[in-house]
């Protein structure tokens, strides 16, 4: 059976138009993610290239020929740039115009005008450079990334391998050899990169679909004021670390904490100078602790932390470096931030529960507020297991200074 490769070349614009049109309404327009602004580009060139190729045999093919090879490769390049996004930052420009730039000058020296295949075996290597690489990012992503991840990087390897062996066997017999007509040749490999395309676009899809769905749970755990973690959230990763401290028998530390007179800052200068002294102290507990610790709002004007394997001691430590934090940050009008007060719980051998724990640090957190403010104040044992005003100081009241 022969196979027409104008038609061939038509199927494969249709396709990739279409492509393109769903990916953008379906992926980009939910996602805005730079994964999905590089597919939907990456698409868009090769529709563009594709129907430049339409135009060899005609008086046009001496522009026409090395600007479809040079938007191809863009395409391809920017299959690579969208793939390095998923794990780290996109390449710089000039990476991405070394490429279809090499390619545009090997194809307008090498008589474009009568050649339809100029700069052949510089547009193959760049092809198979570009795609091999884009392959190489999705197979260095976290085997837990995405479930689509192994797909798409065993289609780029096989696409890259493909474009390698055509300029192989380009190079060993020509663009009228056998093996590369017979095996490579435009109408063979038009078809089976028009099926890898569609394959490879339903599974960038399904990435798609699940950066949507991660990027919904993450604001579902997440305050949209301060970027800390919910109440819900908080809870949902606490109860994961309090078994985990459970099963190693391990030590650590809960702490509520809660702005004092936060009312007065809404009531004197408004309510966004109160949203103003909320990011403030997020940002301030977030340049405290340390990572593996958790940090959420828990409502209100009111914050809770844990820190697992952290010390009653080191907490306090904790509770006066936040509060310093918050007092070198400024706000708009310039007003002086609120102190903080604290209640500090532990959890430990027979206190790994997490309602315990929290009404423990609440009851403490009550008996700073009740002794002056501006404080913090342990917890004598979770609740359940002793009086409900059960706090203490450390060594008297730890005022932050």
């Amino acid at each position: 059976m022969n196979l027409d490769l104008a038609t061939l070349r038509v199927a494969f614009g249709a396709i990739a138009v279409t492509l393109f049109v769903l990916f953008y309404t379906v992926s980009f327009r939910q996602t805005r993610s730079a994964y999905s602004a590089w597919w939907c580009a990456a698409v868009a060139f090769f529709f563009t290239g594709s129907w430049g190729y339409l135009l060899d045999g005609t008086v046009h093919q001496v522009w026409a020929n090395p600007m479809a090879n040079t938007l191809i490769v863009v395409g391809a390049v920017c299959v690579w740039a969208g793939a390095r996004t998923l794990r780290t930052r996109e390449p710089a420009w000039l990476q991405l115009s070394a490429a279809p730039l090499i390619t545009l000058l090997a194809s307008a020296v090498d008589s474009p005008a009568t050649n339809t295949w100029s700069g052949g075996p510089v547009f193959l290597g760049m092809m198979s450079l570009t795609i091999g690489l884009a392959a190489w990012e999705l197979w260095r992503l976290p085997s837990s990334y995405s479930r689509v991840q192994m797909p798409l990087a065993v289609a780029a390897a096989f696409v890259s391998v493909l474009y390698l062996a055509r300029g192989l066997a380009f190079v060993a017999g020509g663009q009228d050899g056998y093996v590369f007509t017979t095996y490579f040749g435009s109408e063979i490999t038009t078809l089976v990169t028009m099926l890898l395309l569609v394959v490879v676009a339903f599974s960038a899809a399904a990435l798609s679909a699940e950066q949507i769905a991660t990027d919904l749970r993450t604001r579902a755990d997440r305050d949209s004021l301060t970027g800390l973690l919910n109440r819900s959230g908080f809870l949902d990763l606490a109860l994961v670390q309090a078994d985990r401290l459970a099963r190693t028998e391990s030590r650590g530390t809960l702490i509520l904490a809660d702005l004092d007179f936060f009312k007065s800052v809404n009531d004197t200068h408004g309510h966004a100078a109160g949203d103003a002294v909320l990011k403030a102290f997020a940002a301030a507990c977030i340049e405290t602790v340390r990572s593996t610790d958790l940090v959420g709002r828990y409502g209100g004007e009111e914050f809770i932390f844990l820190l697992p394997g952290a010390s009653v001691a080191r907490s306090e430590d904790i509770t006066r470096d936040v509060s310093m934090a918050l007092r070198g940050h400024s706000v708009p009008g310039g007003f002086e931030m609120p102190t903080v007060s604290y209640g500090i719980a532990t959890l430990g051998p027979g206190a790994y529960d997490i309602d315990a724990v929290i009404a423990a640090a609440d009851q403490a957190l009550y008996a700073a507020k009740a002794s002056g403010r501006d404080k913090s104040m342990r917890a004598i044992r979770p609740a359940g297991e002793g009086p409900a005003s059960s706090a203490e100081p450390p060594s008297g009241h730890l005022r932050i200074q």
